[in-house]
């Protein structure tokens, strides 16, 4: 049954996929420089507390993007303005932009190294937490047509944040709640675990 659901959901993620507008890397290129003092020229963030965005699929960076202008579903106070500016066109380049880019290689946490890599690659299986990689892939680069994003290289502490946003129902774009449902079984070393352990994928 899980799987039948789970394959539901990906065929509705790969209609919405296709239905994005299709971006210009060399226009979103220009309209990046706003960007660049946050998450760098290239998109490797300057900062651990926000994201890097080189590598990560098009279509999924231009829907957070979508939703942190609607600020229904994700809300971040400084982005709000920034997108303000941009029209749906506008996005679209952007993130076609950074998704040209190659992410900088993370370094793991060698102290939680294992916890790290067990909950990522088996789940959690006392809670029912499944594996990580069963969406996003035994290197973390995700799925693009069915809406999963690149974790591989990753802030931890942009990860650890995202997660327990997602666990608090602060962030709720989350298709079906799916990364809700996992992180409310999740208590806060398994969390920083696990995104230490991402950031080391590549």
């Amino acid at each position: 049954m899980r799987t039948l659901v789970l394959a539901s959901l990906m065929t509705l993620f790969c209609i919405g996929a296709a239905n994005a507008l299709e971006g210009d890397p060399a226009a979103g290129k220009s309209k990046s420089a706003i960007c660049a003092a946050c998450h760098g020229a290239d998109g490797n963030s300057i900062n651990p507390q926000w994201p890097n965005l080189a590598g990560q699929h098009p279509a999924y960076m231009a829907k957070q993007l979508a939703d942190l202008k609607k600020g229904k579903t994700r809300k971040n106070a400084v982005m709000a303005p920034i997108l303000a500016m941009l029209s749906e066109q506008g996005m679209a380049d952007v993130s076609a932009y950074f998704s040209t880019q190659k992410p900088k290689p993370g370094k793991a946490n060698p102290e939680t190294l294992e916890a790290g890599a067990k909950i990522y690659r088996g789940g959690i299986k006392a809670t029912g937490v499944p594996a990580c990689a069963a969406c996003h892939g035994p290197a973390g680069l995700g799925n693009a047509p069915a809406g999963f994003p690149s974790l591989a290289s990753q802030n931890p502490a942009y990860t650890v944040s995202q997660m327990k946003a997602f666990r608090s129902g602060a962030r709720k774009n989350d298709y079906s709640g799916m990364m809700r449902d996992i992180t409310r079984y999740m208590a806060d070393d398994e969390i920083q675990a696990v995104a230490e352990y991402i950031a080391g994928l590549h």
